[in-house]
């Protein structure tokens, strides 16, 4: 299976846009067991289980500095 490298304050791309239909793109701003993204749109955060994540991620479109 292909795994994603993702990290704190990455930038990422899910399958579904958010309601607020601004962004597709999020931030990462907590992981552990569960993951915290930031919707880059509307400033909502959303925390989910890493496995959810890890199903509705798309692609990082840019890595942390």
């Amino acid at each position: 299976m292909n795994e994603k490298e993702y990290d704190l304050n990455d930038i990422i791309e899910m399958k579904k846009e958010h309601p607020c239909h601004l962004s597709k793109q999020w931030k990462i701003i907590r992981m552990g067991a569960d993951i915290r993204i930031k919707c880059l749109g509307c400033g909502a955060s959303v925390l989910m289980p890493r496995q959810k994540f890890d199903k509705k991620l798309k692609k990082v479109v840019e890595k942390a500095q």
